[in-house]
């Protein structure tokens, strides 16, 4: 099943009821499954039961410890190795993670130390939004 949310006054959407859990929500966003009829979330049963479990904590297999913090500190000290993006899932970044770095000589280490700094710096959400949830086959910053 697909949904739409509404935050911020924008519509955002179609997505699953996993990749809502990763936007700032709470139990009165308002969601719809057709764009039109827009209700607070409350009003599902099966997206409030995804909710209650996943607050607090970002899905991944980290066992509650977050993502974000897990991917910046793994950015910050191995990122010449690119397992930042193994662990969200971006297999094809962690690869030319590796490569930037042998072609640099270990100089694209700089770039991933700063990426593991901003990866601390930002919020659960927003990180979710710009490096899991993302298109991007190579997100940066």
């Amino acid at each position: 099943m697909q949904y739409y949310i509404t935050i911020n006054g924008r519509t955002v959407g179609p997505m699953s009821a996993q990749q809502l859990m990763y936007y700032d929500i709470d139990s009165n966003t308002p969601v719809s499954r057709d764009g039109s009829d827009w209700a607070p979330m409350f009003t599902y049963p099966e997206l409030m039961e995804l909710y209650n479990r996943h607050r607090g904590r970002v899905s991944g297999g980290t066992d509650g410890v977050s993502q974000r913090l897990l991917c910046g500190l793994l950015a910050i000290f191995l990122g010449y190795l690119g397992i930042q993006y193994f662990v969200v899932g971006k297999t094809t970044a962690g690869i030319l993670t590796i490569l930037l770095s042998l072609v640099t000589c270990g100089g694209w280490s700089i770039i991933t130390l700063i990426q593991g700094i901003l990866m601390l710096c930002m919020s659960d959400a927003e990180f979710n939004r710009k490096y899991v949830q993302t298109t991007s086959t190579f997100p940066i910053f």
